[in-house]
């Protein structure tokens, strides 16, 4: 089960400050997510950076998991979403958990629920949230050449599960995580 960490956005509602490098604990945020993917039972953990990489690849302690960063990273999280789908092509993995790097409320353990969802290559689950789906997302590795195909601008791969919504699993996670997103400098108190 390999874990993908999308973390290449420049922050532009932040004020351009890029969210991978925002302090949570006293660490760089993209540190927490990719921790989170990796307890909760991802291996390997892949994460794609954009704006300020060299930045984050500076401050934050990135040498435990694969990184690869996306030239077209203001296109939106579907052209981060098709780097890393292509990084972890050759990996072996039979899935791949997608997570993104500015919902601090979603840990391992909401990660390992989804992770349980798996069934094989053709396996398609979500964390839900009161019903909802969220993050975050498995895909089977069957299904990584569409969902790249039709992942574009900021909406990742939501068309693809809305398409897909009959196969999709629903994993309930409003129990143990929370998901927020830090968007803005509105969101900024949730940051410890």
């Amino acid at each position: 089960m390999a874990g993908l960490l999308l973390a290449a956005g420049g922050g532009r509602r932040l004020g351009g400050r890029p969210k991978a490098l925002l302090d949570h604990r006293g660490r760089p945020l993209v540190e927490h997510a990719a921790r989170a993917l990796r307890d909760g039972g991802c291996d390997p953990v892949h994460i794609v950076l954009g704006a300020a990489a060299g930045s984050v690849r500076e401050r934050a302690d990135l040498s435990a998991y694969g990184v690869s960063e996306n030239p077209d990273w203001a296109q939106g999280m579907g052209s981060s979403l098709r780097v890393g789908l292509a990084a972890l092509a050759g990996s072996g993995a039979d899935a791949v958990v997608v997570s993104l790097v500015d919902q601090p409320g979603i840990g391992a353990a909401a990660v390992a629920r989804v992770v349980a969802a798996h069934t094989g290559g053709t396996s398609l689950a979500s964390a839900a949230y009161g019903g909802r789906r969220g993050h975050p997302v498995l895909f089977g590795a069957d299904r990584w050449p569409d969902i790249a195909a039709t992942a574009t601008g900021d909406r990742g791969a939501r068309a693809y599960l809305q398409e897909h919504a009959d196969a999709l699993t629903l994993v309930e996670c409003s129990d143990i995580a929370e998901p927020y997103d830090i968007d803005t400098p509105e969101d900024l108190h949730r940051l410890q």
